[in-house]
């Protein structure tokens, strides 16, 4: 870190944000393999969010990738950089009195451990969008499981490299067995209570 940086504090905090928008802000980390689910369903509960009233923003990884985080790759480095980047946006934005919704794969259990430190208790809800590889690899939307099997792909998450799903998320959806609509009101049950004021 550079020297003679010093922190600035302001009267408008977080707090006030929150108050302000009638919420309590957070992040929603919507993490999976490629194909689970994740931005469809970070779109769907942004919709019903958004339909009662609650301010929210979506970062999703492909979106990020084309701005943010162009200069990035997929390799274990690149993948590490690309989710602490998205963590400090996302405290940012829970500062700013947002729900944040966040539709990143994000393989590894460490990254995302660091992501929740980075807010306070509460503010970090990890939705773990569980689906089978061989379900994904059959959605296949963006034929990126066809390139990586090929070889076409290095470091795909689910075949040339891991995927570490999470030990205890606040919640899991299992999208092989439940529909969007399923998936979703099951998300805005347990959400809603947890952001209300």
């Amino acid at each position: 870190m550079a020297e003679n940086i010093f922190k600035q504090h302001h009267q408008i905090n977080k707090e006030k944000r929150g108050e302000k928008l009638n919420q309590k802000p957070c992040i929603l980390w919507f993490t999976g393999l490629s194909g689970s689910g994740k931005s469809t369903l970070a779109d769907g509960v942004e919709q019903e969010l958004a339909k009662q009233g609650y301010a929210t923003y979506i970062l999703d990884g492909d979106n990020i990738r084309h701005g943010l985080n162009v200069d990035l790759d997929f390799s274990e480095k690149g993948r590490v950089e690309n989710i602490r980047r998205i963590g400090e946006v996302a405290k940012l934005m829970v500062d700013a009195g947002l729900i944040v919704l966040t539709a990143f794969i994000s393989p590894y259990q460490s990254d995302r451990k660091q992501v929740r430190a980075l807010v306070e208790d509460g503010e970090f809800i990890e939705i773990f969008v569980n689906c089978a590889l061989e379900i994904c690899e059959k959605r296949d939307v963006k034929g990126l499981y066809k390139k990586a099997r090929k070889g076409e792909i290095e470091n795909f998450t689910g075949i040339s490299s891991p995927y570490e799903p999470p030990g205890s998320p606040e919640i899991e959806i299992v999208t092989d067995t439940l529909t969007i609509e399923e998936s979703v009101k099951k998300l805005i049950e347990y959400i809603v209570p947890k952001v209300s004021k």
